[in-house]
């Protein structure tokens, strides 16, 4: 009887009706990560103010496409998240610089992509651009935030 209630268990695990026993359950009840995420936010506020304001001078004052101008302010505002990010939020995490700094660009680039078409669908049916802008950042934020907790700044045992 003990065999088969340990077969269910492990059939239940599988199948994913399973209590909160798996790593996101798991990570979900350590206070650690809800203030890693606290953080990531804060520093995410920080680069989507720099990436909205850097967004809204090259569309508003250049008159640079839209399209070109996400591209450019985002470059400029990962840049500023990979550093608060690196120095403060993950701290404890710290890989090599350049390598560690390789898989963060390559997560922004991916939301990068989520970014732009998000952006470009919100256009296409007439909302303003700098709106849309602020709009997409935040849709695409989870997956960043997701992307470089568990790899670009996975804890390494």
């Amino acid at each position: 009887m003990r065999l088969y209630a340990a077969a269910m268990q492990r059939a239940r695990t599988v199948d994913g009706s399973a209590r909160f026993g798996t790593r996101v359950g798991q990570a979900l009840r350590r206070p650690h990560n809800w203030v890693q995420l606290a953080k990531f936010c804060l520093v995410g506020a920080t680069g989507y103010l720099v990436n909205l304001g850097v967004y809204a001078f090259l569309v508003r004052d250049f008159d640079v496409h839209y399209m070109a101008a996400a591209v450019f302010s985002f470059c400029v505002a990962v840049t500023n998240n990979y550093l608060w990010n690196r120095l403060w939020t993950f701290r404890g995490q710290r890989g090599h610089f350049y390598y560690q700094g390789l898989r963060f660009f390559v997560v922004a680039w991916c939301a990068l992509a989520a970014n732009l078409i998000v952006l470009r669908l919100l256009v296409a049916v007439g909302m303003d651009e700098v709106a849309a802008q602020a709009i997409a950042i935040i849709v695409v934020t989870p997956v960043n935030f997701v992307g470089n907790k568990l790899w670009s700044f996975r804890h390494r045992r």
